[in-house]
């Protein structure tokens, strides 16, 4: 009985024990949202621009070319609420992170995130001088809605999550939420960026002024990387749809 004894006990400690879930596997964890809760984000998100763009030309009788920097000012005061109270819904460990703290951390991101923008601007040759403090402040906000306070309201601080969103070191975006802010933020860049190409050309029209074409580039890059974000969450849910069955 002993022995027996004795030789479970070194089979039971020979035994392999099960290895622990790697540290990257469990970062990649995003919170599920389905494909009409994404439409819902996206497409309220592009009516609250379409809106301020709207009030900014039929109330104030502003536009992008005339004020550019009370128009900028206009689109992030509108967006501002919209973005972050609703992604602000899909933060990561609800049970660690109430709604509040989701939507504190989203608005203390948006000054962060406009100095990224705006130091990453000048960096780029974006003009600097009293003339442009307040075009640039302005458009640095907006481009903060678009770009960090959507993964700050989600994510928080956690850099795993971020590198994964944004630098893809550790993985590719895996989930819908991932689709719905990495897109439109690489969206609103890349756009940015290809507006800027037109600056420096020697047409001599208004709207080569910093940073008009530069802010209709990352509007419309920002859009259109939302359809694309969209696609790609029904692309997903119809194979895995299909995979199930």
């Amino acid at each position: 009985m002993k022995a027996n004894a004795t030789t479970s006990s070194v089979k039971s400690s020979a035994e392999p024990k099960p290895e622990p879930e790697p540290e990257a596997e469990i970062s990649t964890s995003s919170p599920s949202i389905s494909a009409l809760e994404a439409l819902s984000v996206h497409l309220i998100s592009g009516l609250g621009l379409g809106l301020a763009l709207l009030l900014a030309n039929n109330v104030y009788s502003v536009n992008l070319v005339s004020h550019p920097s009370l128009t900028l000012l206009l689109i992030s005061v509108i967006e501002c609420p919209i973005v972050i109270l609703l992604y602000s819904r899909h933060r990561k460990n609800r049970e660690e992170c109430s709604y509040l703290k989701a939507v504190g951390r989203g608005l203390l991101g948006l000054p962060v995130g406009a100095l990224v923008n705006s130091l990453g601007a000048i960096a780029l040759g974006a003009p600097v001088g009293t003339r442009y403090f307040l075009t640039t402040i302005n458009w640095s906000l907006m481009m903060s809605l678009f770009t960090i306070v959507p993964a700050v309201s989600v994510f928080g601080t956690s850099w795993k999550d971020w590198q994964r969103i944004f630098a893809h070191t550790n993985c590719r975006p895996i989930g819908s939420l991932d689709f719905m802010i990495c897109l439109p933020a690489h969206g609103a860049i890349i756009g940015a960026w290809l507006g800027a190409w037109p600056m420096p050309l020697d047409w001599e029209r208004p709207w080569q002024e910093w940073p008009i074409c530069v802010s209709y580039g990352a509007m419309a890059g920002y859009l259109v990387a939302m359809v694309v974000s969209f696609s790609l969450i029904l692309v997903r849910a119809r194979f895995q749809h299909v995979k199930r069955d």
